[in-house]
């Protein structure tokens, strides 16, 4: 088949729909649309709105065809939501937003039922964001919804469905922990058996096959060609992760920074994983499981700097090496993985404003990075995306803490650029650069080994 190059991406974030065209040899977006994911009020419950998104998504489509020309279509959205299908083809019941509260009680019941972490990798999360609380949710709340439901699939798959009228799973959204897959067996988890619906769920397919192409109808809304091809497509974490797999050598990680810093070990070890240490098991686009860990470092570094960011000079940083200041966690304790520890500094606290804090904080989310990584088995180069990349301190100590190189990601990646490479299966992203390391000393390391020690004796 010979590559596409206007790829249009499908992209549901959990706050905007948003239509992007991806020109896959400038790797860049040329055309971008959004309209924001407001969810529905019930009944029967707070869900989203399909209908809104598809006419948006339909009109989208023609213009940018009209404008541009659509070679392919891809679809990437977020995890942690579930689609139920009638016989019909028909949604049995509005799609659920995974923050819709559920009652303690059912709640309760569903922990009785979930398997063990030890088979699925997945953590017992708040509300809906385990797509099995979802379920089990919504077959109490309406006890003909089971026998309704005919089939279940993948959110991503969805909006292919919708495009082609073939149904499947990609097996990197029903691998972001929905309690659903066994990762390392690569099949359903015992839950699938538990709630009756093992024969419901969709065929799992890897994110790069060929869902189908185009219905009739969908062609005439869209003018676009009826052999127009749709990607079964993949979830929006795995979708930045995606070109890092086609680039890199295993064993690596990437370590996404944003509001939510997420380590993942791609090679790492999935056994020995702490649930309450905020670890998971994602799976990747190739189907492997992808030990991961996370915590809210974005949020951390905009409660310590207080909306007076500053950067420290070399003298502030010396002189935060030389006193070993230091802030140890938590600075968010409800994540993470010192979660109840109470966040202190060693010695007096630095002003806000200052180079002092500027130094000690990137150095703390350095080590924070660094505990993420040790806890998922990461060997091999370490490569930062996002706004930490950009930060001298956290990559040089960072370095330190872990002794392996580190490296930016400086090339256009992102989760539209991910999904878009799906139909480019051979390609090889620009290796990242390497961080600049020269500011690097023994102190950097000694500091690292008496934080670690503070940080994991401290309650």
């Amino acid at each position: 088949m010979i590559t596409p190059r206007h790829i249009a991406v499908i992209d549901i974030g959990k706050t905007n729909a948003k239509l992007a065209l991806v020109d896959l040899e400038a790797r860049a977006e040329v055309a971008v649309v959004t309209r924001p994911n407001t969810v529905l009020p019930g009944p029967p419950w707070g869900h989203f709105d399909t209908e809104g998104h598809w006419a948006f998504l339909l009109e989208a489509l023609k213009t940018l065809h009209r404008n541009h020309g659509i070679d392919a279509i891809s679809v990437t959205t977020h995890g942690a939501s579930i689609v139920l299908l009638d016989q019909g083809g028909n949604l049995a019941a509005p799609i659920l937003d995974y923050e819709h509260p559920i009652p303690a009680d059912i709640a309760q019941c569903y922990d009785a039922m979930r398997p063990d972490f030890a088979q699925t990798g997945s953590p017992r999360l708040a509300g809906g964001l385990n797509v099995g609380a979802q379920l089990h949710y919504q077959f109490n709340q309406d006890p003909t919804l089971h026998d309704r439901t005919d089939t279940i699939l993948g959110y991503p798959q969805y909006w292919g469905f919708r495009l082609t009228g073939e149904v499947a799973y990609d097996v990197t959204s029903i691998g972001c922990h929905t309690d659903l897959w066994h990762p390392q067996a690569g099949d359903f988890s015992d839950l699938a058996d538990k709630m009756n619906i093992a024969d419901k769920i969709a065929p799992v397919r890897k994110p790069d096959d060929i869902l189908g192409t185009l219905l009739p109808e969908i062609a005439g809304a869209t003018d676009l060609p009826k052999n127009t091809p749709v990607a079964v497509g993949i979830h929006d974490s795995n979708a930045s992760l995606y070109p890092h797999i086609l680039a890199q050598n295993t064993p690596f990680s990437v370590v996404s920074t944003g509001t939510w810093v997420i380590a993942m070990a791609v090679g790492g070890k999935a056994n020995g994983l702490d649930p309450n240490r905020d670890t998971l098991v994602n799976v990747n686009a190739l189907g492997d499981p992808v030990p991961s860990a996370r915590f809210m470092g974005g949020r951390e570094y905009e409660l310590i700097q207080a909306g007076r960011v500053a950067i420290p000079a070399t003298d502030d940083v010396a002189d935060v090496l030389a006193s070993r200041l230091m802030l140890l966690p938590a600075v968010e304790p409800l994540t993470g993985p010192f979660q109840g520890h109470h966040m202190r500094w060693t010695g007096q606290e630095p002003a806000i404003g200052t180079g002092l804090r500027a130094a000690a904080l990137s150095f703390y989310l350095a080590m924070m990075t660094d505990t993420c990584l040790s806890l998922t088995g990461a060997d091999g180069p370490t490569i930062v995306e996002g706004p930490f990349a950009r930060n001298p301190g956290f990559k040089t100590m960072l370095a330190a803490a872990t002794g392996r190189p580190v490296l930016q990601s400086d090339a256009a990646t992102g989760t539209a650029i991910g999904a878009a490479l799906l139909f480019e299966r051979n390609s090889a992203l620009a290796n990242p650069a390497h961080a600049d390391l020269r500011a690097m000393s023994p102190d950097h390391g000694t500091y690292a080994s008496e934080w670690r020690h503070l940080a994991n004796s401290a309650g």
